[in-house]
């Protein structure tokens, strides 16, 4: 949808205070013991997300009604703050990660696994960001992604739908550089 420049910002500010106290707390609450755990646990959430931004800009961004619409104006408007504001992605993360997790195993497993999905999305934005609004030198990694992403947005809407990596995009077959 059509964010104004804090609510487009947002994100940037929010992520990573929220991001800051949920590991802060989880860590103090699993422990010394139990801390390597927690690393574990919201590492492999991290890489978790990036199958999960794949799937959804592949899947959501392109196929839902409405969503679609929307993301297909991000295609046209690429430098125009369309986005989704924080309020409702950082309500999205509390319904389908952070509370069903805690319920099943408790505070600290939540906090891991929210803090990897969320530092996903927060990396994910800014990456992003980046390709839409930076010039990265050549060759670099965020230039290989600015030019894969580009190819997605002007050549092939069908290919390249990770934004952070391409290795989703490999294992399904739809890499196109």
């Amino acid at each position: 949808m059509q964010l104004g420049l804090i609510g487009y910002y947002s994100d940037f500010v929010v992520y990573p205070i929220v991001i800051v106290v949920l590991a802060a707390i989880g860590l103090t609450e699993a422990g010394a013991e139990r801390a390597p755990g927690w690393i574990a646990i919201m590492v492999g959430f991290l890489v978790l997300w990036t199958l999960t931004e794949y799937l959804l800009h592949r899947f959501v961004l392109h196929h839902v009604p409405y969503i679609k619409d929307l993301h297909d104006r991000h295609h046209v408007e690429e430098r125009s703050p369309v986005g989704t504001p924080t309020w409702l992605s950082l309500g999205v993360h509390a319904l389908v990660a952070f509370l069903p997790m805690w319920l099943l195993s408790g505070f600290v497993a939540a906090s891991a696994v929210s803090c990897g999905l969320m530092l996903g999305y927060l990396w994910y934005v800014s990456i992003h960001h980046m390709i839409h609004h930076w010039h990265p030198n050549h060759p670099s990694y965020l230039y290989t992604l600015k030019r894969r992403h580009a190819v997605h947005h002007h050549i092939d809407e069908n290919a390249n739908f990770g934004v952070t990596s391409v290795l989703w995009d490999r294992v399904f077959r739809t890499a196109r550089l």
